[in-house]
């Protein structure tokens, strides 16, 4: 394959398991050009086509094939396949079962396969900083060294890149071009301050009428008080004893003191989870208002632009599914780094004509 000086800056990119779109809305503010979202959860279809703008296939990846992507690139594109596959297999919530039948672990396949048929340029996955420690990520990166490509992979600090979050995540960038390395960290850390300040504030169980993101989840009187008794950054330790749980009195639940919390203004959030809106699943209370965070909190804790559209004007919201696309999401901010970092990458190309063998 030989591409041509004048087709040599030009990124397009194909996201598999692309949910809500966090991936691909972060290519594309770098300057790749998205050409298409692959998942199988109908919920993704609307905000992805809605912001992305670009096609959405409802589809198992174990269903594609990978002439198919080739026909939705361009000819002469440098070609990007991008994808998150679903990593509840390797995620620390999975400890204490059997995952070894759990049919997730063969996306990771699924998507190595994808890679061989279709040979693109460039790659990059993304997932939890434990899928470095399974087979399935080992036979990953080995196709990737059998084909030719560059590898640079490593667990990141998602409040080093701008986003207002302590969320730790594994990146991969693969490049067939020559060497590539991960963009270092920057200097300027945002917190949960800078980010969700300037919204509306709300008593739980309140909304914003024009944003219906913007909605606390109600409170129970004893969690009410439980709240209203917790400092930021704090824990269920500052309770007076009567709002305390049984399980905090337990020698095992004194080790859970990121759950009934509060954020602190002036630190970026903890990892926001499918659960965030939850005042019991973590440290989601509030900084200072006497509630959970809402989901448009928690989708700009995720680096999500504040006008991100997950509904259709005026239809339901459903917090679980909400929740559910906001946690499971790519930042977008580091999306865009990645981008970035590709596009990078691929100047020093830029001067003359660059062979590869398919």
């Amino acid at each position: 394959m030989t591409i041509k000086r004048g087709n040599a800056g030009k990124i397009e990119a194909i996201d598999l398991f692309c949910g809500a779109g966090g991936l691909s809305y972060g290519l594309r503010e770098s300057g790749v050009i998205v050409k298409a979202g692959i998942d199988l959860d109908p919920a993704c279809e609307y905000p992805y086509i809605k912001n992305i703008k670009a096609p959405f296939f409802k589809k198992n990846v174990e269903d594609v094939q990978g002439k198919e992507l080739a026909a939705l690139y361009s000819p002469g594109a440098i070609r990007l396949l991008a994808g998150c596959a679903p990593c509840q297999p390797f995620s620390t919530l999975a400890n204490g079962r059997d995952t070894t039948e759990d049919q997730k672990w063969g996306l990771l396949v699924e998507f190595a396969r994808l890679v061989k048929e279709l040979k693109p340029e460039l790659v990059t996955m993304e997932n939890v900083p434990r899928v470095a420690n399974h087979a399935p990520y080992e036979a990953f990166i080995g196709t990737l060294r059998t084909l030719g490509y560059h590898v640079d992979a490593q667990s990141v600090r998602c409040a080093d890149f701008g986003i207002p979050q302590e969320r730790r995540r594994f990146v991969l960038i693969a490049s067939r071009f020559g060497q590539i390395k991960l963009p270092k960290p920057g200097k300027s850390v945002r917190t949960v301050r800078d980010a969700i300040s300037h919204l509306k504030p709300l008593a739980a169980g309140e909304s914003d009428s024009s944003d219906p993101l913007h909605k606390a989840r109600s409170l129970t009187p004893i969690n009410l008080a439980r709240i209203k008794a917790s400092r930021p950054g704090g824990s269920w330790e500052d309770w007076p004893e009567d709002l305390r749980s049984p399980c905090h009195r337990i020698p095992s639940g004194s080790t859970f003191r990121s759950v009934y919390a509060r954020m602190s203004w002036d630190s970026p959030a903890p990892t926001i989870t499918t659960q965030s809106f939850n005042f019991g699943t973590g440290r989601f209370g509030h900084p200072e208002q006497d509630r959970a965070i809402t989901m448009r909190e928690a989708a700009i804790l995720q680096s999500f632009p504040p006008k991100y559209q997950f509904v259709k004007d005026g239809g339901k919201v459903h917090m679980s599914t909400i929740g559910r696309l906001i946690g499971n999401a790519v930042p977008p901010k580091l999306a865009e780094v990645i981008g970035l970092n590709f596009l990078q990458h691929i100047k020093e190309f830029k001067s003359g004509f660059v062979q590869i063998k398919n």
